[in-house]
């Protein structure tokens, strides 16, 4: 999440906006934590507060907006947040659904992940920005060392299918589906990140038992970011999987002139990636049921000079698509805190709306 957010944190106007940063977590002492730190006007290490204690030291803080980026993820302390400790409750990024919690008053969506439609699946009011819900850094590093698609164990000449989510996303019918494209499209691989060695086995297994070649899915080991980055653009082809989507995976491949290929569902956690494509201007990369989805990705696989130009559009788009441009988001969704504060400043009670988009 850090990576999502600090500059976004760093673009706010503090002639309107005093932002403070409360951390629960540990100080892993890396320099990502050091830049989000400084990034706020004050930074408070909440690591030692007692449970007991944390709804009441944030009231003694005196906020006017609470943003939750936790939600019900580990380390989480909603509890806290039912006490009360500011007049207006967001949740915000972390969590990609609802909290089911009264005491919650809003939470930051946009059209593709929360339509207006689906209002009355969530406790929370919807505030709709106009581009994706997602932050994105546009100072993240653009490695120039790229390694080879022999260093990291691929083919050299094969179509490389590529899923870097955790394996935990990995549900038995989009696995079948991405079978039956390594049968279909002749040298070809599917490149997995290898969470765990249980888990590379197991996919192996099961690739043999579907008739592929368990040697065909090549596994990547968890690097560090830069050498993540570096590497991503070895893939042809990144395929979303539903029910959950690739959420920050996905903007950092897009930012590397990945395309995607997902399949939109009807929660939020299965419309995330749609929402990033839109806002990276490669909706034809959307599809809307899973035989759309496995018929694009074969005619994809079969044609690599469309995905050579839809990556150049990628890399043209990067640095001007709304998706990375922070001063946009940072004014949609300081509109978003302005009209929270009016509406309880006149004493109303909380209410969806949706954030005008500024001027291009």
């Amino acid at each position: 999440m850090t990576l999502l957010l600090t500059d976004l944190i760093e673009s706010h106007d503090r002639a309107r906006f005093e932002i403070l940063g409360v951390s629960i977590g540990r100080d892993d002492g890396s320099p990502e934590q050091h830049r989000i730190a400084a990034a706020f006007d004050r930074f408070v290490d909440a690591g030692d507060w007692l449970l007991n204690e944390i709804g009441q030291r944030l009231y003694a803080l005196d906020l006017d907006i609470l943003v939750d980026l936790m939600g019900y993820t580990a380390l989480n302390q909603i509890d806290a947040l039912a006490t009360r400790p500011a007049p207006i409750q967001v949740n915000y990024l972390g969590y990609p659904g609802t909290l089911g919690a009264a005491f919650v008053d809003y939470i930051i969506v946009d059209p593709i992940t929360a339509p207006p439609e689906l209002a009355p699946y969530f406790s929370e009011k919807l505030v709709h920005l106009p581009d994706c819900y997602l932050p994105s850094d546009r100072n993240r590093p653009r490695p120039r060392a790229r390694p080879s698609r022999a260093e990291c164990g691929l083919p050299e000449s094969a179509f490389v299918f590529c899923c870097l989510n955790d394996t935990l996303k990995l549900t038995p019918y989009i696995f079948d589906v991405w079978m039956r494209l390594l049968q279909a499209v002749p040298n070809s691989v599917l490149w997995l990140l290898e969470s765990n060695h249980a888990a590379a086995m197991n996919l192996r297994r099961e690739a043999g038992n579907r008739s592929v070649e368990p040697a065909r899915l090549v596994f990547a080991p968890y690097a560090n970011f830069s050498d993540h980055l570096a590497r991503l653009p070895l893939a042809d082809l990144f395929l979303d999987t539903l029910p959950y989507n690739a959420h920050t995976t996905a903007s950092e491949a897009i930012w590397m002139g990945i395309p995607i290929l997902t399949c939109m569902g009807q929660s939020f956690a299965a419309r995330v990636c749609a929402s990033i494509l839109r806002a990276a201007g490669l909706p034809e990369l959307i599809t809307h049921s899973l035989a759309e989805y496995e018929a694009l990705a074969l005619a994809l696989g079969k044609e690599p000079g469309r995905l050579q130009e839809l990556r150049a559009r990628l890399l043209r788009s990067r640095d001007t698509a709304p998706l990375y441009d922070t001063p946009r988001y940072c004014a949609h969704i300081e509109a978003a805190y302005q009209t929270m504060v009016e509406i309880w400043r006149r004493g109303e009670k909380p209410r969806a709306f949706a954030v005008e988009p500024i001027a291009k």
